[in-house]
């Protein structure tokens, strides 16, 4: 049964009259989609129209996605003009989406750079690794760096997309014998039956759409099997003397410990 989401699980990072950021639980459609179960957009839709009691339709641009497995970091648009350059932004390369995994195995480069090109079946709603050349292919690109490995058997790792194309990172790091832990889809459950999916979007930088001051969000994983294995805080921002900003003075937005309490 598909679990009935309400904004008690939902954490808000910020919010202003442009931009809503929050802490996107696991297992919950970004958008609506053939399920019919609860997606996150409408749930935010029906926050704002409550807490505003704004009368007719309220517009919310979803300016970027995560897959419905996978937990983090997303922010809203909360007018089109913010929509416009929140996506410019996307294009630009000016927003950058970091994120972890613990995948099976351990890469045999500790850091490195993954090129494939990948093709969707539609159908199947799957991805896979296809030909340079092949119809319809997209390039894919992602960075990564090993931080920890548990006895080769699970390995953290953050990565950073430089591309966004669907299931990216589950695809490519399956390609190379690592799927993510709990992926029942590409590969990465022969440990992880009846666990969330090891992927987190847990920081999140762009450009305020109207003061364009940089903002930048933070959201751990939650203390949860397997990420317990690891000590992520050791290489993640540290908070302890932050002062709401991270080393170069940027604004720092973060929650480190509501979003632990997140299925």
């Amino acid at each position: 049964m598909p679990r009935n989401f309400t904004m008690d699980d939902v954490t808000i990072l910020h919010e202003d009259n442009s931009v809503l950021v929050v802490v996107k639980p696991q297992n919950i459609p970004s958008q609506a989609d053939n399920s019919g179960d609860t997606d996150l957009l409408t749930l935010l839709k029906e926050y704002i129209k409550d807490k505003y009691n704004k009368p007719g339709n309220v517009y919310l641009g979803l300016v970027h996605r995560l897959d419905r497995p996978t937990g983090g970091v997303m922010v809203f648009a909360k007018n089109s003009k913010a929509a416009e350059r929140l996506s410019k932004q996307i294009v630009d390369g000016d927003m950058t989406k970091q994120y972890l995994a613990a995948v099976l195995n351990c890469p045999k480069e500790r850091k490195g750079v993954l090129v494939n090109y990948l093709k969707k079946n539609a159908l199947t709603n799957t991805v896979y690794v296809a030909t340079v050349g092949d119809h319809n292919a997209k390039r894919a690109e992602l960075s990564y760096e090993v931080l920890e490995s548990y006895s080769d058997v699970v390995s953290l790792v953050k990565i950073q997309l430089g591309t966004g194309r669907s299931h990216q990172i589950r695809v490519q790091f399956s390609a190379i014998g690592c799927p993510v832990f709990g992926d029942v889809r590409y590969g990465g459950d022969s440990l992880a039956k009846g666990h969330n999916l090891a992927l987190w979007a847990y920081r999140l930088e762009f450009n305020h759409p109207v003061t364009k001051e940089r903002m930048v969000f933070v959201a751990y994983p939650p203390e949860k099997e397997p990420w317990t294995r690891f000590n992520t805080a050791k290489y993640l921002e540290n908070f302890a003397d932050s002062d709401d900003t991270d080393r170069d003075g940027v604004p720092l937005y973060f929650n480190p410990n509501v979003a632990n309490t997140l299925d």
